[in-house]
């Protein structure tokens, strides 16, 4: 789901670069720390849809566990070349940004998820970012590498890849097809819009401590089928259509297997060790990201045809 298009924006912008290096690849990640000489990473590169996990888990496996373990070793190698292997060492931070599903699931009456919520991870998915997880604690605990951990609760927003819950309803019902529900709808997640991702993952990697995990969320719980049934207004008042339109092309479909009740985080560290707080409410952050791929038809061909997999990458090459 790597999506070049999505970096258009700040292809120019003197802070950026880009590297096309596959995270499996040790050789080249020492290549890519030796040119840039960078002050820490921010660990987002994963394979992340759970149903795709569930058709073919050996993706997962390789990129999140065997990917992420040849990460850390090329953070190693830079440290100890740099005599930046001090835990207490400031200099150097890899932060691994996770998921909440690694705890497992919850009752409608459970409290939230916290950092010491045991793991207990359902899917292929899951269970490669728990593994992953496990293998940063341990880099830092080991070999003293500076590390931080962070599981997040469901990420919506503009160029979501529409393979994910929202774009793809979104997807749908502009096209006036069926949107699918698995088993009854009654699923929970916890929703955080992405701009207050990034900004809490900024505010971890500046403030936060090494050795520590934190759990991002949105304190913004919806139901599946709530949230579908109000995207579907939110669609109908955007295209004109009559109220309740986008809502008959609601199908339930057969229940995936080990779909998780409930998910719900508990951010108080978070908020009380760095002063961040989500900003977007669910209302504001969904007409953002319905206005977004109203408006940008052209990146949702690209990204759905496949296309932008060829002209991206050659626009990038070319620089």
């Amino acid at each position: 789901a790597g999506n070049l298009a999505s970096l258009g924006e700040v292809i120019n912008h003197e802070n950026f670069a880009f590297e096309k290096v596959d995270i499996c690849d040790g050789p080249a990640l020492a290549e890519v720390f030796l040119k840039h000489q960078p002050d820490g990473v921010m660990h987002l590169a994963a394979e992340s849809h759970v149903d795709r996990s569930i058709d073919g888990p050996g993706d997962f496996i390789k990129t999140n566990i065997d990917g992420t373990y040849t990460l850390l070793e090329a953070s190693r190698s830079y440290c100890q070349r740099r005599d930046r292997s001090d835990s207490e060492n400031p200099d150097f931070r890899f932060h691994h940004v996770s998921t909440d599903e690694v705890y497992g699931q919850l009752t409608e009456f459970d409290e939230p998820f916290t950092e010491e919520t045991p793991y207990d991870p359902s899917s292929p998915y899951s269970a490669s970012k728990a593994a992953s997880d496990h293998l940063v604690r341990a880099w830092g605990r080991t070999f003293g590498l500076p590390i931080v951990i962070t599981n997040c609760s469901n990420n919506y927003g503009p160029r979501h890849f529409p393979e994910k819950l929202i774009p793809h309803m979104i997807l749908n019902a502009l096209a006036g097809k069926p949107l699918p529900v698995y088993g009854d709808g009654r699923q929970i997640r916890d929703w955080l819009f992405v701009e207050d991702h990034a900004q809490a993952i900024d505010s971890i990697f500046h403030k936060g401590k090494s050795g520590e995990v934190y759990n991002i969320g949105g304190n913004n719980e919806w139901k599946n089928i709530d949230l579908i049934n109000f995207l579907c207004y939110t669609m109908d008042q955007k295209l004109g259509r009559e109220e309740g339109t986008s809502a008959k092309l609601i199908t339930y479909v057969r229940d995936r297997p080990g779909h998780d009740l409930r998910y719900a985080i508990d951010a108080s560290k978070l908020i009380s060790e760095t002063g961040w707080r989500p900003q977007v409410t669910f209302e504001v952050g969904l007409e953002r990201t319905v206005n977004w791929y109203l408006a940008n038809q052209e990146w949702l061909k690209h990204v759905t045809s496949g296309e932008y997999l060829r002209y991206y990458e050659n626009m990038y090459e070319d620089r």
